[in-house]
C-alpha cells in the first residue's frame, strides 16, 4: 500500500507532531508499505522580516494560499490506490483537497477549538484565533475517516462534526521512546551534572513546558503546601522550559527548607533517568491532549499523581493517584493535593511496590508496536473500502 502522510511544515514550533508522523511513517516502512511525506514549502515565510507576528502570517500565506492548489494538483496525479493520511486534525484546512480520495485524519486533541468556543476559561482566544479554529473545523469536517488518540478526543470530535463519520476509531498513543527501569547507579551517572546533595533521599518530579494547561503554578503551590506539612521535604524538580520571572519568584522561600529546582535542556535519556530517580511524579494538568508523561513515568517504575479527568484517567487507569481538577481557589486545591502527596510519600513499602507494579501493567498498554499494528489494520480497512 502507498501511504502519503500530510504533515505540518518544519517551521512548526512543536516537536511532538513531527515525531508522531515520523514514528508512524517509519513503522509503516518496516511493515513493507511505501511512504511519502508531503507538506507546504517556505516561500513568503523565508522573507527577511524581523517581527515574529509578521513571519507567522507569512507562514499562513504559504500554508493556506500557496499550498492548497499545489496539493490538489499533486493529489490528482496519484494512483487511486494511494491512501492519504493527515497526521493532525489541525491541518484541517488542507483536508477538502483530499477528501474525495481514500483518506484518514489523525485527531490528537481539541483544546484550541474548545478554547475558541469558550469551553476552557483559562485559555481565552482572540477574534482571529476563533476564526482560525473555525476554518480548521470546517476543513476536517469534510473528512469521513478518523483515528483519535483517546476516547475523550473521539467524544469531542463527534461533537464538532456536522454528521456521523464513516469510520471513527480510537488508538491510544504508543510510548515514543525507550522508557524503562534503570539501575540507580546508571540513572545517577546520567544526571551527574544536575544532582545535588539535597537529592540524596529522592525528589518530586514534574515534566512539562510553560503551556497554560500544564499548571506549573499549581505544582509549585501544591509543593509549598506539602512543605508546610513535611519536616524535611525532599526537593521538587521542574523539568521543562525555562520559567518566567513570576514562576521563578513563586518558587522561592519554601517552608522547612523546601527547594524548587528548574531543570531544562535534558536529553531524552536524562529525562528517563529523572523518572527513575523520582520518588513521585506530579502531573496535575488542567487539560491534556493525551498525557504521555503519565505512561512514561509508570514505565520507569515511579508512582504518579495526576488529574481526575479524561484523558489523564485513560492513561493512568487504576494505577495512578488522582486529584480533582484545579478550578478557582488555588490555596484550597493545593492544601488537599498536599495531603494526597503526603499520604503517597509516606506510604508503606508494600503499598508503594503494589502501585509500581500496577504502573508497569498500565504502561504496557501503550506499546508502540501495538499502536502501529492498529494503525496498519485501519489503513488497510480504509484502503479496501469504497469511497
Amino acid at each position: 500500500m502507498k501511504l502519503v502522510f500530510v504533515i505540518h511544515p518544519p517551521t512548526l514550533p512543536s516537536t511532538s507532531m513531527p515525531r508522531f508522523a515520523k514514528m508512524i511513517g517509519e513503522g509503516m516502512l518496516e511493515r513493507g508499505h511505501d511512504v511519502e511525506y508531503w507538506t507546504s514549502s517556505r516561500l513568503f515565510s523565508r522573507l527577511p522580516v524581523g517581527h515574529g507576528g509578521v513571519r507567522k502570517w507569512l507562514g499562513y500565506v504559504d500554508q493556506y494560499l500557496i499550498y492548497p492548489p499545489k496539493l490538489a494538483n499533486r493529489v490528482s496525479k496519484e494512483s487511486s490506490e494511494t491512501l492519504f493520511v493527515v497526521a493532525d486534525q489541525a491541518l484541517g484546512m488542507w483536508v477538502p483537497r483530499i477528501a474525495h480520495r481514500t483518506h484518514v485524519v489523525h485527531c490528537h486533541d481539541f483544546l484550541a477549538l474548545r478554547s475558541a468556543l469558550g469551553e476552557i476559561p483559562e485559555n481565552p482566544t482572540s477574534w482571529t484565533g476563533k476564526r482560525y479554529q473555525a476554518l480548521i473545523r470546517d476543513g476536517f469536517s469534510a473528512a469521513r475517516n478518523f483515528i483519535s488518540v483517546s476516547y475523550q478526543t473521539q467524544t469531542d470530535l463527534h461533537r464538532f462534526l456536522p454528521k456521523a463519520p464513516q469510520l471513527s476509531e480510537v488508538v491510544h498513543n504508543g510510548l515514543n521512546g525507550n522508557f524503562r527501569v534503570l539501575a540507580k547507579s546508571e540513572a545517577e551517572e546520567s544526571l551527574t551534572q544536575h544532582l545535588e546533595p539535597d537529592d540524596k533521599d529522592g525528589f518530586l518530579l514534574h515534566v512539562g513546558g510553560n503551556l497554560w494547561y500544564k499548571n506549573r503554578e499549581g505544582v509549585i503551590e501544591l509543593y509549598r503546601a506539602w512543605c508546610e506539612r513535611a519536616t524535611t521535604p525532599i526537593p521538587l524538580w521542574m523539568v521543562g522550559g525555562k520559567p518566567n520571572e513570576d514562576l521563578r519568584r513563586s518558587a522561592t522561600d519554601m517552608p522547612n527548607g523546601g527547594l524548587v529546582r528548574f531543570v531544562h535542556g535534558l536529553t531524552d535519556e536524562q529525562v528517563i533517568a529523572a523518572y527513575n530517580l523520582a520518588s513521585v511524579f506530579l502531573f496535575p494538568s488542567l487539560e491534556e491532549g493525551f498525557g504521555w508523561p503519565i505512561a512514561e513515568a509508570m514505565a520507569c517504575g515511579t508512582p504518579v499523581i495526576t488529574t481526575n479527568t479524561a484523558p489523564m484517567t485513560e492513561v493512568g487507569g487504576n494505577a495512578a493517584i488522582y486529584l480533582p481538577r484545579f478550578t478557582g481557589n488555588l490555596s484550597a486545591w493545593a492544601s488537599h493535593a498536599a495531603s494526597v502527596l503526603d499520604h503517597t510519600v509516606t506510604s508503606s513499602c508494600e503499598d508503594r511496590q503494589l502501585r509500581i507494579q500496577q504502573g508497569f501493567s498500565q504502561s504496557n498498554k501503550f506499546s508502540t508496536d501495538k499502536a502501529l499494528d492498529a494503525y496498519e489494520a485501519i489503513y488497510q480497512k480504509i484502503g479496501g473500502a469504497p469511497l
